[in-house]
């Protein structure tokens, strides 16, 4: 009589919504023990109406991990697609987004499966919506099953955006399909589930019941929709909101959890904070001996406390900062050793070590001065000389240490006037030679100079007689001829003054005894420096 009452009270519900001009119907499929066989349609009874501002706060309170999983096979007419679309869409606008509320991804499968965006893609409804509005059907086979193992092992991870389970936050797929599945989904959703998280199972037209019942969460009634067509899946939004915006439980205290209580769509459970473990009776908590059982990770000691337990090392060993494993103790960094000079850590202890310029003894710990220069453990180019701390380099005469202190390059004597040259110095690659300023000629000893010769070589502008000076030289004339103003050109003298006085007459004979006398004496001092330059020139060209 009672199951009579029902039939009849749907069947008047659906003409009065037919009777309103309404197109559309969807339910929750019926439970085997209802025993109501389909294709026979009945709305969900009325849940009580409540304000827009209270679904909103109630939403608030109840944040999500939500994944949707969108059948676009070939099956789903583009027309039909965009209807999916859009109910994702208004799904989106009845929740509250965001990084501390719920975290909403999509998963568009058909023969393959593709995660449209993750939980950590993005914090507002604008950009969701607008990543929903460019998503395209993969158009080809019905592979749910897969599907679903891609939204257990990718979506739901804490790397895609997924909360730590700590955090109580339910993990909620719902999945929108209008065929049979291609492969198995029993086992896969069975993994899910057993992972904790709650499926929905929305079926569409030709959707086959039993694959969706398999796909849901118990109570399968309160986990499975159906409706007719893609064109009326849209309405599901409310009943949606109505189930994920439920009361909070946790939220409000409502619960009897002694530590920690975590939320579900439907309800709520009881947990307890790291180092104690759950009653029998599922709400309060006990301490756990977390050393005892082994659950600890640390690498040595595990010491028990009030709160739980603390790591600690062997003597030897010190604490790292994970408070959890042990490096050996660094016995030079403390001092605790008897290196004279350095001392050098290992991983099992330490060895001595002397500073440059020593050696270890034989006891391992002291040291002794070496003499590097002597044992040709040094790296001087040319000369090294030992000091009580190390050594130093020296370079040979005629070179100079370079700044890197080892090597020598060869000194400029003349730069520096470490040289004996009266006059010129001149640089060679190997050492260096001296020369003479213009007019003197180099001594024998190769340093020194001496005034040249002008007359001599011909390097003067005298007309007719050079006589040299110490200093250079002045020209004359011969008898019969005057020196002109320019003290270089002659000019013959008047005949007047040839014939005055008398050649046999004593005055004359004494004045060219005189003239010759001189003559021969310059001639014989020019023949004798020529002689001395044409001895100096033979030398210097013996040197080269």
């Amino acid at each position: 009589m009672k199951q009579l009452w029902s039939g009849v009270l749907g069947c008047v519900l659906l003409l009065i919504v037919q009777v309103r001009g309404l197109n559309y119907r969807f339910y929750r499929v019926p439970s085997q023990r209802m025993r109501i066989p389909p294709p026979v349609t009945y709305l969900r009874p009325a849940l009580p109406q409540r304000s827009n501002i209270a679904q909103e706060a109630q939403c608030k309170s109840r944040p999500h991990d939500l994944v949707y999983i969108i059948d676009s096979s070939r099956s789903v007419r583009p027309q039909e697609f965009e209807k999916v679309k859009v109910f994702l869409a208004n799904m989106i606008d009845t929740l509250d987004v965001g990084p501390d509320s719920t975290r909403v991804a999509i998963i568009n499968y058909a023969s393959s499966v593709k995660v449209e965006f993750m939980l950590k893609t993005y914090n507002n409804k604008r950009d969701m919506k607008q990543a929903v509005s460019q998503i395209e059907p993969l158009s080809t086979g019905t592979m749910t099953g897969l599907a679903i193992e891609s939204a257990m092992n990718t979506a739901f991870k804490e790397t895609a955006g997924a909360r730590a389970q700590e955090l109580g936050i339910s993990k909620v797929a719902i999945i929108v399909t209008d065929g049979r599945p291609q492969d198995q989904v029993a086992e896969i959703s069975a993994s899910a589930r057993a992972a904790g998280i709650e499926i929905y199972a929305v079926g569409v037209d030709r959707a086959d019941m039993q694959s969706l019942r398999l796909m849901a969460s118990e109570p399968v009634d309160d986990h499975v929709f159906y409706v007719e067509t893609y064109g009326v899946i849209e309405k599901l939004t409310s009943s949606f909101m109505e189930t994920l915006c439920g009361v909070d439980l946790c939220a409000i205290g409502n619960h009897d959890c002694e530590q920690i209580c975590a939320s579900t769509t439907t309800s709520y459970y009881c947990r307890c904070r790291p180092g104690f473990k759950l009653n029998e009776d599922k709400k309060t908590c006990s301490r756990e001996n977390m050393c005892a059982i082994g659950n600890h990770d640390c690498e040595q000691i595990c010491v028990n406390t009030t709160t739980g337990f603390h790591c600690k090392c062997r003597p030897g060993f010190t604490l790292n900062e994970d408070q959890k494993t042990c490096s050996r103790d660094d016995i030079c960094a403390v001092g605790n050793h008897d290196c004279e000079h350095i001392c050098v850590s290992t991983a099992a202890s330490y060895y001595c070590r002397c500073r440059p310029g020593f050696v270890l003894n034989e006891d391992l710990k002291s040291c002794s001065r070496e003499d590097m220069c002597a044992i040709g453990n040094h790296d001087c180019e040319h000369i090294c000389v030992s000091t009580d701390t190390s050594y130093y380099c020296r370079c040979r005469p005629g070179f100079v240490l370079n700044e890197d202190q080892k090597t020598c390059s060869r000194e400029d004597m003349c730069a520096i006037g470490n040289h004996d040259c009266e006059h010129i110095c001149v640089s060679t690659d190997t050492s260096y030679y001296c020369r003479c300023r213009p007019g003197f000629v180099l001594n024998e000893d190769q340093k020194t100079c001496s005034r040249e010769d002008i007359c001599a070589i011909g390097n003067h502008d005298c007309e007719q007689i050079c006589v040299s000076t110490e200093t250079g030289y002045y020209c004359k004339c011969r008898t019969g001829f005057t020196l002109k103003k320019d003290q270089k050109t002659c000019a013959k003298e008047a005949q007047r003054k040839i014939t005055i006085q008398d050649p046999c007459k004593c005055e004359a004979l004494l004045d060219f005894q005189r003239d010759v006398q001189s003559n021969f004496q310059a001639l014989a001092s020019k023949i004798d420096r020529v002689t001395k330059k044409m001895q100096a020139f033979e030398n210097q060209l013996g040197r080269y």
